[in-house]
């Protein structure tokens, strides 16, 4: 149990994760990676590669040692955490595991001088509050998912019913029950996982659902990653009628019920969850701006499908911003990269909209950051990572 003298020194430990948090998760994901095997397919390897899962945990680990008293401060967070996990299907014998290399790692990193017993103890106590936290609103989840009419638990198996192609880097992959059974309804916004075998290696990815729920098949859209093991794979030998293991749709960067303007602003592959946003909203009676940024047309996806979307209703608006121009994209509305300037122009006239957006995390750090100069609320402005959270600021 927590007590009051463990919270204490948890506390305690803020300024030390501060300085040295990312040192410390770094040493934790290569002793977590080499010893257990077990948990591997649940990471993306190219993620520990660049650094970004660690600087992810680091800050996770730091929020919670700060609001260790109060835990309904960490927002959001807590929300993101157990949805991806939900999507991968990380169980509750995970966490042990987890918590053994997280307190050898304190211990290893800081030193036995820093890291002596009562701080040990202090953080195991802590550690087992967030996995009782976590695992229990992860159940739920899972419970939810299953009893819901076209619901499971765990793997299912689908089978790809078409694939096409969208641009000269994007695919998409319409997915099928095996079974032909119910498919459970989603959120537009969210996303699947996705459980392969790739050289004798299990992997998991999450994708977002390019396409609402329609009640037969579930729609992602994936982008060849240069280096990328997953999306090669999908794009050169996943297949039409080949079959995939999905796991349940999961996900809070969803669209919410409004009446105020809608602005969904995408770059590259984050055009994807937009689609289907795009697709319930134009159900409703609200305006909708759409704004997507690509290097130049070859590789905007989904181009002719907008197009066509904005000819039959006149309350959508479609802006499309290339930073190359070759000669055929000559009827680029904007040329560059998407900045304050093109916003301006391109939102309704009101700035009380509602804004999601999604892209490369350069792309949202500078979105992010120009929808507050021209004057969105940051509260009506409302975005996802695909990978692991990082700090837009």
């Amino acid at each position: 149990m927590l007590s009051a003298e463990h919270r204490a020194i948890v506390k305690a430990t803020v300024p030390l994760l501060e300085s040295g948090g990312e040192a410390l998760t770094t040493h934790f994901y290569d002793m977590l990676i080499s010893e257990h095997p077990e948990v591997r397919p649940m990471f993306n390897l190219a993620n520990q590669a660049s650094g970004a899962q660690q600087r992810a945990l680091a800050n996770g680990v730091l929020m919670y040692a700060r609001h260790i008293d109060q835990l309904e401060q960490l927002g959001g967070l807590v929300s993101q955490i157990i949805n991806k996990h939900v999507a991968l299907n990380i169980l509750p014998e995970h966490y042990p595991i987890v918590g053994q290399c997280l307190l050898r790692s304190i211990r290893e990193v800081l030193g036995a001088e820093i890291a002596t017993d009562a701080v040990i103890e202090a953080w195991a106590a802590a550690y087992q509050q967030l996995a009782d936290l976590l695992s229990g609103l992860e159940e739920k989840m899972y419970a939810e998912r299953e009893a819901a009419p076209g619901g499971w638990r765990g793997t299912r198996l689908f089978r790809v019913a078409r694939k096409v192609r969208e641009s000269d880097e994007i695919t998409s992959f319409y997915l099928r029950p095996d079974d032909n059974g119910k498919l459970l309804a989603f959120h537009p916004g969210q996303y699947i996982g996705l459980r392969l075998v790739i050289d004798g290696e299990e992997v998991r990815r999450n994708y977002s659902l390019s396409a609402m729920s329609n009640g037969e098949e579930y729609r992602i859209s994936v982008k060849r990653e240069p280096n990328g093991k997953v999306s090669n794979h999908l794009h050169t030998h996943v297949n039409e009628n080949d079959t995939v293991e999905l796991f349940a749709p999961a996900g809070d960067f969803k669209l919410e019920d409004s009446d105020k303007p809608l602005v969904l602003i995408s770059g590259g592959v984050g055009i994807t969850p937009t689609l289907a946003m795009l697709q319930a909203a134009l159900k409703t009676d609200r305006p909708v701006h759409f704004i997507h940024s690509a290097r130049h047309g070859g590789v905007h996806a989904f181009r002719d499908v907008i197009d066509q979307l904005a000819a039959r209703h006149p309350k959508l608006k479609r802006f499309y911003c290339y930073e190359q121009r070759r000669a055929e994209d000559a009827d680029a509305h904007g040329i560059g990269y998407l900045d304050e300037k093109h916003l301006d122009a391109w939102l309704p006239r009101t700035r009380d909209v509602d804004v999601y957006f999604l892209g490369p995390i350069a792309f949202m750090r500078a979105i992010k950051k120009h929808l507050k100069a021209i004057g969105v609320p940051e509260s009506q402005s409302r975005y996802e990572f695909f990978g692991p959270a990082s700090a837009l600021e």
